[in-house]
C-alpha cells in the first residue's frame, strides 16, 4: 500500500511516503564502437534529482530499477560497467532503445551469436 503505515486507521492512505534518498546514475552507449556502456553521472539526494532533470529536459528516457542503480552508483564515473551488471544494463538499454524509437544494437550482436553457436553445432 501506499500510506505510511496501513495498520494505523489514522494515517490517510493516500499520502505516499517521500523516498527515503534518491539516487540517479546516466549510462552511455557509445555507437558505432565496439565498447562497453558507461557512467557518465551519479550521485544521490539533489545530485541525483539534477540528474534527472537533466535528462527530462534533455527528452531523455529514464528507467527506474533500485537495485541496479546502487550497483551502478559505487562505481567511478567514466567506467565501463561491471560484468556483473551486463544483463540488466542489456534490458535498460533496450527498453531506452525502444522508447526512443531506435532499432536495438543487441539484436545484431544476438543473431551474430546464435549465428556462431548454430556454426558450431553444424561441425
Amino acid at each position: 500500500m501506499d500510506g505510511y503505515n496501513s495498520k494505523d486507521p489514522l494515517i490517510p492512505l493516500n499520502i505516499k511516503k517521500k523516498p527515503e534518498d534518491t539516487v540517479a546514475v546516466a549510462i552511455e552507449s557509445r555507437d558505432g564502437k565496439k565498447s562497453l556502456p558507461r557512467i557518465t553521472a551519479a550521485g544521490r539526494g539533489k545530485i541525483a534529482e539534477q540528474i534527472l532533470q537533466l535528462a527530462q529536459d534533455a527528452g531523455i528516457n529514464v528507467r527506474e530499477d533500485k537495485d541496479l542503480v546502487e550497483i551502478l552508483a559505487k562505481i567511478e564515473l567514466d567506467s565501463p560497467i561491471p560484468s556483473q551488471a551486463f544483463m540488466a544494463i542489456a534490458e535498460v538499454l533496450s527498453y531506452v532503445f525502444k522508447a526512443n524509437g531506435e532499432p536495438e544494437p543487441f539484436n545484431a550482436i544476438l543473431e551474430e551469436f546464435l549465428h556462431q553457436e548454430k556454426g558450431k553445432e553444424d561441425e
